[in-house]
């Protein structure tokens, strides 16, 4: 690392002490979840996300303050920028290291959904919004029954491909390049949307939703998830931190709550809507299609 001998021993022992790492001996390693989450070469790294904070929103923050007054996005807006995501599609490497936070911060709850739902009854699925491709390979790695898709913009397609070849996936997730806002979703049994519908207002919110309802098979089964905040709006901080980051973010992102989630697709034309938890701060919110 290139440590100073002052201040080394001083920095590995908070290390220690914060549970990254242990001391046996006068010698340091990563603990287990040190060794699980943090090693880049692994799936279960969630590092990524630490990353984009720090390169990205950190200095956004900065701005809560004129975002809490003006109602307006505190990031890349503020420089010229149409919207944060047409800043970070044009650089290909903020790109990958944005799509791989997507992963890191998603991964659990994405394991959590491919236990938790009945995947059985079903053939196929589609991720909306896919980023790296987590979801549906972590879907298809533990229920290889089923075909799965992600659909995303153009160019995350190299993004995906690679990280579904690391994953020994290749020619079983396959990509289908889209624009949700523009084109129709593929259409399957069951399609996700993992972290995408805090990023919008409520009319894109809304939008998403029927989308999902056109596409679906007749009895499939949409499954939205995000830090879904409590009815209540006193318990989940995460969740309520994260609309305040999508306050910073977006123009009219916003995160919500279960109930109104499932009103969203009741309206669509859902039934049978429930919300369940997933992992730490993620809940999904489930809704089918009359058979």
């Amino acid at each position: 690392m290139g440590l100073h001998p002052r201040g080394a021993r001083d920095f590995f022992d908070a290390l220690v002490a914060l549970g990254f790492l242990r001391r046996v001996d006068g010698k340091y390693a990563n603990t287990p979840s040190t060794e699980l989450f943090l090693d880049s070469r692994k799936p279960s790294y969630i590092g990524g996300v630490l990353e984009m904070s720090n390169h990205r929103l950190y200095g956004f923050w900065n701005h809560l303050t004129e975002a809490l007054r003006t109602g307006q996005p505190q990031n890349e807006i503020r420089t010229g920028s149409e919207s944060p995501f047409v800043a970070l599609y044009a650089d290909p490497a903020r790109l990958k290291e944005f799509l791989s936070a997507m992963s890191g911060i998603s991964h659990g709850a994405n394991v959590a959904i491919s236990e938790k739902f009945p995947w059985d009854r079903y053939r196929s699925l589609v991720d909306v919004g896919t980023a790296q491709g987590d979801l549906p390979v972590t879907v298809a790695q533990r229920h290889p029954h089923l075909s799965c898709a992600g659909f995303d913009l153009a160019e995350v397609s190299p993004v995906f491909e690679e990280y579904v070849g690391t994953n020994g996936l290749a020619g079983r997730v396959a990509f289908v390049a889209g624009d949700f806002f523009k084109d129709p979703l593929p259409p399957a049994d069951v399609i996700t949307m993992a972290h995408i519908l805090h990023d919008w207002g409520l009319d894109e919110k809304r939008m998403l939703i029927r989308k999902a309802f056109d596409a679906l098979h007749p009895g499939g089964a949409l499954l939205v998830y995000d830090s879904i905040i409590d009815d209540d709006r006193s318990r989940n901080a995460f969740g309520l931190l994260m609309s305040l980051n999508m306050l910073i973010e977006t123009p009219a992102g916003f995160d919500y709550t279960g109930a109104d989630c499932m009103n969203w697709m009741r309206e669509a034309g859902f039934t049978g809507t429930r919300v369940e938890h997933l992992m730490g701060p993620d809940s999904m919110v489930v809704g089918v299609k009359p058979a």
